[in-house]
């Protein structure tokens, strides 16, 4: 994620239609196909499986905090890369201050207060390697395009090889579920990076989104508060993607107004910091979304659509290398880039906390996972990808 273009925002006035998603997923569409397929032939395409369970969950928020690696997720900030990067300085002494601790447990309450102390009481979290937990992903380019793809479709498709803004010919789980009933305007895209209208081919399916970044997306457009939009103008851009911050406020202020039932929020801060090398910054950056991540959790609490029927599922898109040099980086050539975690908290996820010696897990199987939590099988529709994470969540009546 390094691109930075401008944006416009405008009221969304546009709903997708429903379309043959066999065709899509498998990287084409037929518009005559697709437009035979509005209606009632639609639903047989959503593929309700045989032995389905019924769960509680009526909404579902998945949020990316773009290459946050597991290793600060679980044992919070590493001294070595700050005294790599920090030296022993006024700064570094700052950064101890704020996130150093004796021990891991402690450490990561430091950095993510409600990940230790919400998530990890109500939810589960897997991941933690140096307990015998693993999530990776299976694209082997270990960035962030092949990451999203990945998550989002259910699978690795060699075909997305770069970070290019080229329209996804696969079918995500967001578009898929936008044609069942109950979810027409009803799912929607807010992230900070400028791939984010290409990566859920925003062009094909209509899902609003914000920011839109280009004219071509503007019809689809979520607006946003106009301070959020007036500071965007007004604010210089140091980092390639909108600030964290930005996305936060727009995002809540788009939950009280149209309650959408599937929203992604993606926060970008986390990653291009570590590119930069500060790690300062990258840490204040997973502070903060731990923080945007408890706001938004008790903002949707509080609300009677969201209260005790939404779940968050929270991840990284890719991993980063280890040790002092290779923190920064990720890519098919960096060790360990491949690893990443899972997050989970919702009225079907037993309070399990933190999760050890589990099987291993993919980021391929979350897309099915959003899909099983609202009754729909994505397996089913396209058997390669994977399959949900049912061993996470219990079953409500």
């Amino acid at each position: 994620m390094f691109l930075f273009s401008t944006y416009s925002l405008h009221i969304k006035t546009a709903f997708p239609l429903d379309v043959d998603w066999d065709a899509l997923h498998d990287g084409g569409m037929n518009i005559t196909k697709s437009i035979l397929l509005i209606g009632g032939i639609v639903i047989a395409g959503c593929c309700l499986s045989a032995d389905s369970q019924t769960y509680k969950t009526e909404n579902v928020v998945l949020i990316v905090s773009d290459g946050l690696r597991w290793q600060e997720v679980f044992s919070g900030a590493d001294n070595a890369v700050i005294t790599k990067e920090l030296g022993d300085g006024e700064s570094a002494k700052e950064v101890r201050g704020k996130y150093w601790r004796e021990t891991p447990d402690a450490r990561r309450q430091a950095l993510m207060p409600f990940f230790w102390s919400e998530v990890a009481k109500k939810g589960q979290l897997v991941g933690n390697q140096t307990k015998g937990s693993k999530v990776s992903v299976t694209n082997g380019h270990k960035f962030s395009y092949p990451g999203y793809n990945e998550m989002l479709t259910g699978y690795g498709d060699p075909a997305v090889d770069s970070n290019d803004k080229k329209l996804n010919a696969n079918t995500n789980v967001f578009e898929w579920m936008s044609g069942r009933p109950g979810f027409d305007g009803k799912v929607a895209v807010m992230g900070t990076w400028d791939d984010f209208p290409y990566i859920f081919n925003i062009e094909r399916n209509h899902l609003p989104i914000w920011p839109a970044w280009e004219p071509r997306f503007a019809p689809y457009a979520i607006s946003a508060p106009a301070i959020v939009t007036n500071l965007m103008a007004d604010t210089p851009c140091v980092l390639g993607v909108v600030y964290d911050s930005f996305l936060y406020y727009s995002a809540t202020d788009y939950i009280r107004r149209v309650h959408p039932r599937l929203l992604f929020v993606g926060f970008g801060e986390t990653d291009e910091w570590a590119h930069e090398g500060n790690y300062k910054q990258y840490l204040d950056a997973a502070h903060r979304v731990d923080d945007f991540v408890r706001r938004l959790w008790e903002e949707m609490q509080a609300m009677s659509e969201y209260c005790g029927k939404t779940t968050f599922i929270i991840t990284a898109d890719h991993g980063r290398g280890s040790g002092i040099k290779d923190w920064r980086d990720h890519g098919k050539d960096v060790n360990g880039a491949e690893n990443v975690w899972l997050a989970v908290m919702g009225p079907d996820t037993p309070a399990l906390g933190e999760r050890n010696s589990t099987k291993p897990m993919t980021s391929s199987q979350i897309a099915a996972t959003i899909a099983e939590l609202f009754g729909g099988d994505f397996h089913a529709a396209f058997p390669r990808v994977g399959k949900p994470l049912t061993e996470l969540f219990s079953t409500g009546n």
